[in-house]
């Protein structure tokens, strides 16, 4: 479609009126087969559309989209998804569309159906999910397909459910990468410690799980000599026991000087770290929260992957906006940058752009 081309212009080539043109791409009534024949005929020769965003606004519809999240805690990224998801909203605030959310405990299998349940009775008109067991999401998201309700998965990516888009990073090259970055100054060690955080022993994400892969499967091509030595911190257990865990581990393994955790939650060795003077001890970990931040500004936490929470949360809802209002095919899989943030850079890290 040539963008130049404008009613008057169609009207101009047919000899018709701009009102007959504009009636008949609105499908109004009143227009004779005469004009109607003409008309088509010059929209058939130029390949026009109708402007997507007039459409969209002259069709008065109202949209409800629901982000379906895991329960926040304090300094959480989830909070920083929801933030980009709520921003959406207001950039496309004149087509009326609007953002819910509901929180599940990515424990409980019971959560995640209940959330699920609270979605599908509010009629939404597209969904936003944090996937959960797969299946308890394929349970889900078939009942979605169902009704024709399109849905976008955040952070894991399922691509046999058939999502209209995803966006997140590659879970599997994010571990690589870490691995690759984190052994640029850790490359001599004997061994190092992988922090994991689990409730009732399980971990909490897919996501966690595949950088876990990532990270193990270049280490054991590239530098198999190194022991990778496990400590859990239990999420039900308070930093009372964090702290009496970490400071048994360090007494065990002295010759530990670099750790790396998958989770948001380095910052919990990294505080530990600063309190306890073990200044010979670095971490790398995931995620700008401020926590982490100030860690990194401190010097306990070495490296932080950032993968851009703001911008996930952000372009999911523009995705269905696109794809429902506008009509626009939206790309599958949408992966977010993996960017290492360091004491010289978090600075300028910007969590807000799209």
């Amino acid at each position: 479609m040539s963008q130049k081309v404008t009613i008057k212009d169609i009207a101009k080539r047919a000899g018709v009126s701009v009102g007959t043109v504009d009636r008949v791409l609105h499908n109004r009534p009143n227009v004779s087969k005469s004009s109607l024949e003409k008309v088509k005929k010059v929209l058939e020769t130029i390949n026009y559309e109708p402007n997507a965003y007039a459409s969209a606004m002259a069709a008065n519809r109202h949209c409800t989209f629901y982000l379906l999240l895991p329960k926040q805690e304090s300094e959480d990224y989830w909070a920083e998804v929801e933030e980009g998801a709520m921003n959406a909203v207001e950039t496309h605030r004149d087509f009326k569309i609007n953002v819910r959310t509901i929180r599940y405990n990515r424990f409980r299998e019971d959560s995640f159906h209940d959330a699920c349940r609270q979605c599908m009775a509010k009629k939404p008109d597209g969904v936003i999910i944090v996937p959960a067991t797969l299946d308890s999401t394929r349970s889900f998201t078939d009942k979605l397909h169902d009704l024709d309700i399109p849905f976008i998965f955040l952070d894991a990516n399922v691509p046999d459910l058939k999502p209209l888009a995803f966006y997140g990073q590659d879970s599997f090259c994010s571990g690589l990468f870490a691995a690759k970055m984190m052994m640029l100054i850790a490359g001599k060690e004997q061994e190092i410690m992988l922090m994991k955080q689990t409730k009732n022993g399980s971990i909490a994400s897919r996501q966690q799980y595949n950088r876990e892969v990532g990270f193990r499967h270049y280490m054991s091509e590239h530098h198999p000599e190194i022991k990778i030595i496990e400590l859990d911190l239990p999420m039900e257990k308070d930093s009372k026991v964090h702290n009496d865990l970490l400071e048994q581990f360090f007494k065990d393994h002295p010759h530990t000087h670099h750790c790396i955790t998958f989770t948001s939650k380095a910052y919990i060795v990294g505080e530990f770290i600063l309190h306890n003077n073990r200044r010979n001890i670095q971490i790398m970990g995931y995620d700008m929260i401020e926590k982490n931040a100030e860690c990194v500004r401190q010097g306990s936490i070495s490296f932080l992957i950032a993968q851009h929470g703001y911008m996930q949360g952000y372009n999911c809802v523009d995705a269905l906006f696109r794809a429902i209002i506008l009509k626009h095919e939206v790309n599958p899989v949408n992966y977010m940058p993996i960017e290492l943030l360091t004491k010289e850079n978090i600075q300028f890290y910007q969590k807000t752009q799209t």
